[in-house]
């Protein structure tokens, strides 16, 4: 995860200090998923941070057979 680039850098410092570990989380599984699918780890930071400022949160742990 590229969290030295200013776009992650920039999408993070739009979150509370207690929000920026689930931000991480969630940049990490979807980069890791996109980079499954597609071949890149294309990520929309801003995105991402928007969704936390939501209320996206994990539910539950991964289910056995989930792609990790």
């Amino acid at each position: 995860m590229p969290t030295t680039g200013a776009k992650f850098q920039e999408a993070e410092a739009t979150l509370p200090a207690d929000l920026r570990d689930i931000y991480r989380r969630l940049v990490q599984d979807y980069e890791d998923l996109t980079t499954l699918h597609f071949g890149r780890g294309y990520v929309a930071y801003k995105v991402l941070a928007d969704l936390v400022l939501a209320g996206w949160r994990p539910a539950a742990e991964p289910r056995e057979g989930a792609v990790e």
